[in-house]
């Protein structure tokens, strides 16, 4: 098990939660055979541990990420020559239904940004964090990694590491870089207190921000705003996306900003290209907007 998170991590460049959830995975997988071989495993020994989770109430979503774990790690054990066969290769995954992402309109985006307070200890940098994030669609472990040295104020543009140490360049509006601007000015020397640091947004201990750290922020700051639901980094990243192709953006685009290596990943946001080529239609098309004629009755 060790020998196939190293090769995840090494070979395939997974990121640390992924390798974290296959090692719990896995983890699961042995504590159900007890004093069982992983090399004896069976395709009907498989079938009963997919059971035994769903008994438990695991949903379909964890329970695919199971199937999807096994097939990896016993492909792995297959081509290192440990088994003859891959037992998991027959598995079947739950469906999963298609959820469309859940993001927020600009009225909340604007309440939300302007809720940390310039009078708080932290209001410059959480309104920075949050302009930033809302303007870039990064993902969370992204913002808080997110160096000095990395955003370039004079072009506008911000360099990110992102998934598998792949590296990528978003514009940053007008907006943000005012509000990183003040936010490093301002508040930054005074949390660092002389002390140095490389990351851009950093704690009062002078430290780089957490990802629960932001976390709570977030929530305090969404609380503030009335958005008391459903708020997570990751809503702001839908924000962002859908936001961006509804003022025109293609996908090609924000695939490239998102840092999705694969475009059926950002196919998800399609639901908001289909919503305005229906309103294109509605207001270009000649015939779209007009109402359907009456039909004449027939003389009897």
């Amino acid at each position: 098990m060790r020998s196939y998170l190293h090769f995840c991590r090494v070979e395939k460049g997974l990121s640390l939660n992924s390798l974290e959830a296959y090692r719990r995975d896995l983890q699961c997988l042995a504590a159900f055979l007890k004093d069982g071989s992983l090399l004896s495993v069976t395709l009907e020994m498989l079938r009963g541990y997919l059971d035994h989770l769903r008994s438990t109430g695991l949903s379909n979503r964890s329970i695919a990420r199971q199937v999807t774990t096994l097939r990896g790690f016993f492909g792995y054990l297959l081509e290192q020559g440990e088994v003859r066969a891959n037992p998991a290769e027959l598995l079947s995954a739950p469906k999963i239904g298609s959820a469309l992402p859940k993001y927020l309109d600009a009225g909340a985006v604007d309440h939300l940004i302007e809720a940390p307070s310039d009078d708080t200890q932290t209001g410059l940098r959480d309104r920075a964090m949050l302009d930033l994030l809302y303007a870039t669609g990064l993902r969370v472990s992204e913002l808080i990694r997110v160096r000095v040295a990395d955003l370039d104020e004079a072009a506008g543009v911000l360099r990110v590491v992102g998934k598998g140490d792949k590296q990528r360049l978003i514009p940053v509006g007008r907006q943000a870089l005012q509000s990183i601007a003040s936010y490093f000015e301002d508040l930054r020397p005074q949390l660092l207190k002389g002390r140095v640091s490389p990351f851009l947004f950093v704690t009062a201990h002078g430290s780089a921000m957490t990802r629960q750290g932001f976390w709570k922020l977030l929530r305090a700051h969404g609380k503030k705003a009335g958005i008391f639901r459903s708020l997570s980094p990751h809503v702001l990243r839908h924000t962002f996306a859908t936001h961006v192709l509804e003022g025109g953006a293609d996908l090609r685009s924000v695939q490239t900003m998102l840092g999705h290596s694969d475009i059926g990943t950002t196919q998800i946001y399609t639901h908001v290209l289909r919503s305005r080529l229906r309103q294109t239609v509605d207001q270009h098309h000649p015939r779209a907007a007009r109402k359907p004629a009456t039909r004449r009755p027939t003389s009897s």
